[in-house]
């Protein structure tokens, strides 16, 4: 039935709006917590993360086996397919554009966060680097000036 059918499509999308609405702000949080160094805080908010992506990945599965279930692929094809047949006037388009642009927005801060990780852990690997027993030019022995160390140009301030 295509009125059950879009019923059934239109609480799919709004759980999915909810969710990702809720993601979205846990992602600014987490950007927070990790400005400030937060570790303890960045351990709940990825547990709290990662619950919110379990759910929305079982929403992606059910929406996956409404397609199936009906006959569609479980494609973006099929789902695409499945709302022309069951919502032929288009009044999901807009629940639909909403939560494809809710979307974008969590993969963008997702990306923000993970750059500020990464440059972190490369920060950490070249002081790291530049403490290991790996690193044994030394500046000041015998010879220094005409043998210049490997990693000549670096800057490292200690603080205590």
């Amino acid at each position: 039935d295509a009125t059950t059918c879009r019923a059934e499509l239109a609480r799919l999308l709004a759980d999915e709006t909810a969710l990702l609405a809720e993601l979205e702000s846990q992602l600014a949080r987490e950007h927070e917590l990790l400005a400030g160094n937060d570790v303890d805080g960045l351990e709940r908010a990825g547990s709290a993360r990662q619950s919110t992506v379990s759910r929305l990945l079982k929403l992606d599965d059910e929406r996956r086996n409404l397609c199936r279930m009906l006959g569609r692929g479980s494609d973006k094809a099929g789902l695409a397919a499945l709302f022309t047949w069951c919502d032929p006037t288009g009044s999901l388009a807009g629940a639909q554009q909403s939560c494809s642009q809710l979307a974008e927005r969590c993969r963008a801060q997702n990306e923000r966060n993970g750059a500020l990780v990464t440059a972190r852990l490369n920060r950490l690997g070249g002081m790291l680097d530049m403490i290991s027993a790996q690193n044994t030019a030394r500046t000041y022995e015998p010879g220094a000036a005409r043998n210049p160390p490997a990693v000549a140009g670096r800057l490292v301030s200690i603080s205590a």
